[in-house]
């Protein structure tokens, strides 16, 4: 099973037996390395049963709270729709209590702006955002593989990303603490906001383990997608 996620310690988390573990960052080299990374696993005996985006996202619905799980049920890119497993998606929401279902918006870049979130909510009906599952579909797609996303709210739709919390962001998925406390000190006001942040996090965090240890070593699939 080959799982792609955005930060470290979303890697630390999906790590397990049978699990190829792709940390994406920035996103810039993801589709190679996940190209690869199929290439690799259909040289072996079992090959490579699927893929799944996992990690934390962005909310866009006003309704969802931070460790909120969402499965996502398609992947909107532009003006690109890319499916989703259904059978994998339907039996990941009978594993994960309190899961929703709702489709997933792919960026570039985080959205921190809740006027921002708002606006792409109410034109692409999309529930939450995230930087890699539209390129996971996408390759998916392409290699003909079962696609599947688990994503954890952590910044809500009405809470503005500080950015201060933006600039802890290194391209290789660890944070950076040193800047962040950098533009903490030349925007002092943000830091009820970063702890606010922080906060979240850590209830996405609790959840997307909760997740992790639900599904198993090997996460789960259907026999038949």
């Amino acid at each position: 099973m080959i799982v792609v996620v955005g930060l470290a310690f979303e890697a630390r988390i999906a790590a397990g037996p049978g699990v190829r573990v792709i940390c994406s960052g920035d996103g810039r080299n993801l589709a190679a390395k996940l190209t690869a990374a199929i290439a690799e696993a259909r040289t072996l005996v079992r090959g490579c049963p699927g893929i799944i985006s996992f990690g934390v996202a962005g909310g866009l619905a006003p309704h969802l709270r931070p460790g909120t799980c969402v499965v996502g049920s398609a992947v909107i890119s532009g003006s690109n729709r890319m499916p989703i497993s259904r059978e994998w998606s339907q039996k990941l929401l009978r594993t994960i209590p309190d899961a929703v279902s709702g489709m997933l918006l792919g960026v570039p870049a985080p959205i921190a702006n809740p006027d921002e979130k708002r606006e792409l909510y109410l034109k692409t009906g999309a529930i939450a955002v995230d930087m890699e599952s539209h390129i996971v579909a996408t390759v998916g797609f392409e290699h003909e593989l079962p696609v599947a996303a688990i994503r954890v709210i952590t910044d809500p739709a009405k809470r503005a990303l500080p950015v201060s919390a933006v600039a802890a962001m290194r391209p290789n998925g660890t944070t950076n603490i040193g800047a962040m406390l950098r533009t903490v000190m030349t925007r002092p006001r943000e830091l009820p906001a970063l702890f606010q942040t922080a906060l979240d996090a850590r209830a996405a965090r609790a959840t997307l383990v909760r997740g992790r240890n639900l599904l198993g070593p090997a996460f789960t699939l259907p026999a038949a997608t």
